[in-house]
């Protein structure tokens, strides 16, 4: 990634990582106390196998960390596709408006289709490059998955998705008012952005922009 790093120092752009991952109402089981003796039981609606769909990029200025993280957030009902997928790249531009943004994402099918690459071929803000294939290691935005699931959805057994979406835009919130948060992400993958950050120099990460205002429709019943 080296390379990558450099192109986008010189262009003083954003080094923005991409990552999708799915809901339902099937909870995300974690080890919990209880008092002995009484084991915790999750109930949950097996007829319902409705799923919601989240997306995040989380970027970090490749020439001056000063100006912080940036963390966006898309939250809809049902799974990705290339068209669900350039609409939210459509919102990411917005959100970047003037700035430079290598795109850093896996080798996804709806990231690859045709109708994709002839978008992205006009979008001269951006320069997508491609993550090592059966690497989500290095994507920082695993590590923002982890800490969804293992806070505000974790053994959460809500009776319509719409809790489970309001549980993640809870923990978006959340990760957006730790300073560093964000930062940890980014080392825990072992990668370093150039210049790296240093501790006089301030790292607040942006308030999280929903890229998609949720309406609570009967899709999330």
């Amino acid at each position: 990634m080296a390379a990558h790093q450099k192109g986008a120092l010189e262009n003083r752009a954003w080094i923005v990582f991409f990552d999708e991952s799915g809901i339902s109402l099937l909870p995300q089981v974690r080890r919990t106390y209880a008092p002995r003796g009484r084991t915790p039981v999750l109930g949950h609606r097996l007829s319902n196998w409705k799923r919601a769909s989240m997306a995040a990029a989380v970027g970090y200025h490749a020439a001056d960390p000063g100006r912080g993280a940036r963390l966006c957030f898309d939250l809809r009902p049902g799974t990705y596709d290339t068209t669900a997928l350039i609409d939210v790249l459509t919102r990411l531009k917005d959100f970047y408006t003037g700035e430079r943004v290598v795109l850093i994402w896996d080798g996804l099918p709806a990231h690859r289709s045709r109708a994709m690459r002839d978008w992205l071929a006009e979008q001269d803000w951006l320069t997508v490059e491609r993550l090592p294939a059966y690497a989500p290691e290095l994507n920082p935005v695993e590590m923002l998955w982890a800490s969804l699931k293992n806070a505000e959805l974790a053994n959460l057994a809500g009776e319509y998705l719409a809790d489970t979406a309001h549980a993640a835009r809870a923990g978006i919130t959340r990760i957006c008012n730790d300073d560093q948060l964000a930062w940890s992400f980014l080392a825990h993958t072992g990668l370093t952005i150039h210049p790296r950050p240093t501790t006089n120099q301030p790292t607040k990460t942006s308030v999280g922009v929903l890229t998609t205002e949720v309406e609570y429709s009967p899709d999330w019943a």
